[in-house]
């Protein structure tokens, strides 16, 4: 294999695991707050912060020079499974 693609796809391999890592503690944390709101009767979903949030993920996208749309659907993505998960917490603890 060429050495530069080789170079380039150990780099890519790196910063997959560091996704993957970093996705594995955004949502521990996101449990936790899915237990809280659980024990706490708050609904799972909340939409003034999920549009907050995609705002700021596109504006940061923008500063980035990545497609804000792109970083949009890929927020989406994780906050549907948040959501998921948390409606999954809310039904366990009833």
């Amino acid at each position: 294999m060429d050495k530069k693609l080789q170079q380039f796809r150990e780099s890519i391999d790196n910063i997959d695991a560091a996704l993957v890592f970093m996705l594995a503690e955004r949502f521990k944390v996101t449990q936790a707050v899915g237990e809280y709101k659980a024990k706490n009767n708050l609904p799972p979903a909340d939409n003034a912060r999920e549009k907050e949030q995609i705002a700021r993920l596109r504006q940061l996208a923008s500063d980035a020079n990545l497609d804000p749309e792109f970083s949009e659907k890929f927020l989406r993505f994780i906050i549907d499974e948040v959501i998921r998960h948390h409606e999954q917490i809310r039904h366990e603890a009833r």
